[in-house]
């Protein structure tokens, strides 16, 4: 793992878009991406850059069950909002969250990564380090497939809804034996509330309980974090 330590998500967001004008220099042609408030510094330091995707292809990592793409609170509106308005790809694919057979939509999405394999896959990690929407316990096998947020996960991302109540109880997400096909990963986190996660998922063992743990096991892993997100690390970065 490259562990980079940045004073703020801002510089963390100009670092970010740096691996990510690197990756297209080097031809990189399909890129994972990622929603909720950690990669928005690094998709506005893209927005303003001179990369240009509309020869590439991206596939984004998970979908709200139960909402469309004009719906605001949908991951598809946000990278709209984001990103793909100001920067647009030749192809952009995002789990349909209404999709009338949720079985057949997770074989579907699996289809389309199987198609376009990842060359960049840029993350989060939740307070309970979550990857994706792959909650602990999530099998490390795990391919696309609907999953039951907790309530934490339900808690967290609450701040984005009027009330509790609207936030979605399940979502699409790749499983963890996708996101760990990406030959290069990404992930980022900001904040006292990452700490914990942060020193699980460098320094801890390798467990299911820990989902991003598992990037222990990947061969190109970037992960750039602020001062107050690796306070609980005990190595030098």
């Amino acid at each position: 793992m490259n562990v980079i330590v940045v004073k703020n998500a801002a510089e963390g967001g100009k670092k970010g878009a740096e691996i990510f004008m690197t990756a297209w220099q080097n031809g990189a042609k399909v890129y994972g991406l990622a929603t909720g408030s950690t990669p928005l510094t690094t998709y506005a330091e893209l927005c303003s850059s001179a990369i240009d995707f509309r020869k590439c292809t991206s596939v984004n990592l998970d979908e709200y069950v139960g909402l469309g793409p004009d719906d605001e609170q949908s991951y598809a509106y946000f990278m709209q909002k984001h990103l793909f308005n100001q920067k647009p790809f030749a192809h952009s694919y995002i789990p349909n969250g209404l999709a009338p057979d949720l079985a057949k939509e997770v074989a579907h999405y699996d289809q389309i990564i199987a198609d376009h394999p990842v060359d960049l896959q840029i993350l989060g990690i939740g307070r309970n380090g979550h990857i994706g929407f792959n909650e602990p316990g999530t099998p490390f096998d795990s391919t696309t497939h609907e999953v039951q947020l907790t309530q934490s996960t339900i808690d967290a991302n609450s701040r984005f809804f009027a009330n509790e109540a609207d936030v979605p109880r399940s979502a699409l997400s790749m499983g963890m034996a996708s996101i760990m096909q990406a030959h290069q990963i990404l992930l980022e986190a900001y904040g006292d509330a990452k700490a914990d996660a942060i020193a699980k998922a460098i320094e801890g063992p390798v467990t299911e309980d820990v989902p991003a743990s598992i990037l222990q096991r990947h061969p190109n892993v970037t992960i750039i974090i602020d001062e107050a997100a690796a306070q609980k690390l005990h190595g030098q970065y």
